[in-house]
This record gives structure tokens, C-alpha cells and sequence, in this order.
């Protein structure tokens, strides 16, 4: 692969700043809250989907693509909205995506039919890809100090994670107060005062005239969107459909010919060089394969408090708050940590926490309570999750060079959703079966809670999946260039 066309360490005292000095913490607070209002459009619509399908007249099959929508576009152009913003400019694209995404939820609002709520979905998921790398990327080039960087990446890491328990709270709260349309429309206020203020605040990084490389994205982007979607078919209709497995075999075979492309052309959509640095490329995969294991929490238990127990859409959304505040609570502990002990045993110590926790949900039964049954892996969870989480942002990014930031933070959110995804897909599987053969819907309330324990069992199967990988970190961590 050729690299002749730009230095790869660009200095960061390079970087030009437009408009008025800007201000770091408020800088920080515009991306931080951006990163949220895109992560919590993963799960905020979870818990108003029965009232979304009773008020646009949703078929059950159909009811799905309301999140697969949004899940499709956002992971397919996700690598494709990264190099972008490295080329085009990263607050430029920042503030358009952050517009995009707005305006589809103002529109999704006041959605009267269906296939209106899906092309709202669509849009949001554009602008999410335009904007979502580019708060990775933006980060890293504002705080050029290392420990300041490891501190606000470290938050960021935890809102990206910590984002689809909030999303349940927020979901269940304007359910149950308001209507199922304030999920969109709280997006509104939000986005257009960041829209507002990121041109003021924001420092635009110095941008690295090139071509985009088309061929790359059009081959990963649809590499991407048919793995995704086969995932997602998999889920509902299983492993061994036809187009499922068309799917799956069209993605790989795109995205080995993706990979071919990207090795031979002078500037790759995604650089390869990314993946030699040892604790960058373990990253990547503990993103993949640590939301494959935790999906499973989010999408199970909040059928097991609703149809299992009887919770309703508010105390749902509340029943997650332990976890979300195990894992903002590690963002005061990563910051300190990292730089002195290295990825490797926070890593490992956070996989185990977190396996101890579904390992601990495998014993749940029909007349499980949530103090006695729930809470404690809640925390767990939470917990495990932000000493697993919270350090790979700051390891992945910290050694990534200024003109790559971008890339770097599409390629983290695609395996963080492909991760997702595909974990829900397979995990789903395992339910459906469990489910069937503890005996349907004519085994009540116990074979459907046979059927979580059991995807609960293999969740835990991919978490020692993660714990193994995470002992691939370096032991020591290198400070940030």
C-alpha cells in the first residue's frame, strides 16, 4: 500500500483554528452531547415501539425495520462518513450531520404512516454516519495534551456505551409522560443549539486535500449494509433462509474485495495501517466482539420487566439506571488509570466483571424479583462494562495520526454496531430456538424465560471470547504522541 501521498505523522501543532479561540470544555460538552443524541437512537424508540406500532398501524414483522433502519444506514456509510470528514473537514461534516440527523427527527415526528417513520429513520442514520466519527476525530485534535485527551475520550467512550441504558431511561420517560413522538422531537432542541455553537467552539482541524475513494466506499459501504441486513434477517427469519445467508456470503465477498482495494490505492477510504499497531487492532475487536455479549442485556431484560413481570414503560427505563451509573461512575477511574496501569488489566478486569454478570443472569427464573435477581448484575454489568469500554477509545485513538482520526473513529463505530448487531442476530436465534423447544407460546411465561437464559449463556460464551482477546493488550501502555 502506498503512502507517498501525505506524511503519516502530520504534527499536531499543525492544526488551524478558525473563527474565535475556542473553549475546550464547552468545545467537549457540544461533542459529547451530540455523541449521546446519536447513540441514544439506538434503543430510545425500544420501549415506544408497542405504542409506535398501534399508532401507525405497524405489522409485527414490519415493526422491526423502525430500529433496523436507522442500525442499517448508520453502520453501512459509517466508514464512509469517517474518511469523509478527514478530507472534507471534520466540523464541516460534524454540523452537516448533526443538521440531517435534526431535520429527519423533526420529520419522523410527525409521522402519520409507517413507511414515513421508516424514511425518517433512513435520514437519521445519514446524518448519524456523517456526524458520529467526526466526534472521535475532533476530540483527539482538540485536546492535544495526553492525559487531557485520555480524559474527555474517556468520556466520550462512556456516553457511546452508557448511551443505550440512558436511551431506555429517556425512552420510557417521554412514553410514558408525553407520546412516543417526543422520542424524535427531543433530538430538536439539541441538535440545532449544537448546530449553532459548533462553529463557534469547535476548532476545524486542518483538512488533507485527496480524492475519496469511491470504489472503497461504494464496496464497504455495501459490504457493510448486506452483513448488517443479513444479521438482521437472521434474527427474524433464521440462519438458514436463502436471502440471509445470500446476504451474509455477498458481505464477506464484498468486503475481502473492499480490503484488496484498499491495499493498492495511494489513499485508501479505509488505511490499513490502522490495524498494525497491536493494542489499536485489539480495540477494534474487544468492540466487536464486547457489544456482541452486551446487546443481549439491553434487548432480553427489557422483555423479561415488561412482559415477564409486569413493569411498565417508565420503571423499564428506570430498572437500567444502576448500570448507567456503574459506567459513568468508571470515567472518573479510566482518566488515572490508563496511563499507569495500560489497557490489559482494566480490559481484563472489566470482561470479568461483566461476565460475572451474565453468567449470574443464566439463573434467572419467572418469579425472579429485580432487587434480588436484577440489580446486582445491573452493576455488574455497568461496571464491567466501563473498565472494559471506557479505555479502548483513548487506546485506539491515542497513537492514530491526525490525518487518519477520522477513519480511525468510522472503523471504531462500525465494529461497535456491527458488533451489536450481529450479537442481537445470533443471540435472537438462540432464544427462538430455546423457546421453541421449552415449548412456545404454550409454555408461558417459563419457556420464554428458558429462551433468555439460554441466549444469556451464550452471551456469556462471547464475553470469554473478549476476556481471551483482552489479554492480547500490550502490558504497558505507550503515552499518546
Amino acid at each position: 500500500m502506498s503512502q507517498q501521498t501525505m506524511p503519516v505523522h502530520a504534527p499536531q501543532a499543525n492544526t488551524r483554528v478558525e473563527g474565535p479561540p475556542h473553549r475546550r470544555g464547552l468545545a467537549l460538552a457540544i461533542i459529547v452531547t451530540c455523541q449521546l443524541m446519536l447513540i441514544l437512537d439506538a434503543t430510545v424508540m425500544n420501549v415506544a415501539l408497542p405504542r409506535i406500532q398501534s399508532g401507525l398501524h405497524f405489522t409485527p414483522t414490519s415493526l422491526a425495520w423502525v430500529m433496523n433502519a436507522y442500525t442499517l444506514t448508520f453502520g453501512g456509510l459509517l466508514l464512509l462518513g469517517g474518511r469523509a470528514g478527514d478530507i472534507f473537514g471534520r466540523r464541516r461534516l460534524f454540523v452537516g450531520g448533526i443538521v440531517v440527523f435534526t431535520l429527519a427527527s423533526l420529520f419522523g415526528g410527525f409521522a402519520t404512516t409507517a413507511a414515513w417513520l421508516i424514511a425518517a429513520r433512513i435520514l437519521q442514520g445519514v446524518g448519524a454516519a456523517m456526524a458520529g466519527p467526526s466526534t472521535i476525530a475532533l476530540i483527539t485534535t482538540t485536546f492535544t495534551e495526553a492525559r487531557e485527551r485520555i480524559r474527555a475520550l474517556a468520556l466520550l467512550s462512556a456516553i457511546a456505551s452508557g448511551g443505550f441504558a440512558i436511551g431506555l431511561i429517556l425512552g420510557g420517560l417521554l412514553t410514558e409522560l408525553a407520546s412516543w413522538r417526543w422520542v424524535l422531537f427531543i433530538n430538536v432542541p439539541f441538535g440545532l443549539a449544537a448546530a449553532f455553537l459548533a462553529p463557534r467552539f469547535v476548532r476545524e482541524p486542518e483538512r488533507h486535500p485527496a480524492r475519496l475513494d469511491l470504489g472503497g466506499a461504494v464496496l464497504g459501504s455495501a459490504g457493510i449494509a448486506a452483513l448488517v441486513y443479513g444479521f438482521i434477517r437472521a434474527a427474524a427469519d433464521g440462519w438458514s433462509d436463502g436471502l440471509t445467508l445470500g446476504c451474509l456470503a455477498g458481505g464477506v465477498l464484498l468486503l475481502g474485495v473492499f480490503v484488496t482495494v484498499e491495499a493498492r490505492t495511494k489513499q485508501p477510504l479505509m488505511p490499513l495501517r490502522l490495524f498494525a499497531h497491536r493494542d489499536r487492532a485489539t480495540g477494534y475487536l474487544a468492540f466487536l466482539l464486547g457489544p456482541a455479549a452486551m446487546m443481549s442485556m439491553f434487548f432480553f431484560l427489557t422483555q423479561f420487566l415488561q412482559d415477564v413481570r409486569g413493569f411498565g414503560a417508565l420503571a423499564t427505563g428506570f430498572a437500567f439506571l444502576p448500570m448507567a451509573a456503574g459506567m459513568f461512575g468508571m470515567t472518573r477511574i479510566v482518566p488515572h488509570a490508563l496511563p499507569r496501569f495500560g489497557p490489559r488489566p482494566l480490559a481484563v478486569a472489566g470482561v470479568t466483571i461483566m461476565l460475572s454478570g451474565l453468567v449470574w443472569l443464566t439463573q434467572l427464573t419467572p418469579d425472579s424479583g429485580y432487587w434480588s435477581s436484577l440489580f446486582g448484575p445491573m452493576v455488574l454489568m455497568g461496571v464491567g462494562g466501563g473498565l472494559s469500554f471506557v479505555p479502548l477509545t483513548p487506546t485506539i485513538m491515542g497513537s492514530v495520526p491526525p490525518r487518519d482520526a477520522g477513519a480511525a473513529g468510522g472503523v471504531l463505530q462500525t465494529m461497535q454496531q456491527t458488533g451489536a448487531t450481529l450479537g442481537l442476530a445470533v443471540l435472537v436465534t438462540v432464544f427462538g430456538t430455546a423457546y421453541r423447544h421449552a415449548g412456545g407460546p404454550g409454555g408461558g411465561t417459563a419457556a420464554l424465560v428458558t429462551g433468555m437464559t439460554t441466549a444469556f449463556t451464550v452471551a456469556a460464551v462471547i464475553a470469554v471470547g473478549a476476556l481471551l482477546n483482552a489479554f492480547f493488550f500490550r502490558g504497558t501502555r505507550k503515552q499518546p504522541a
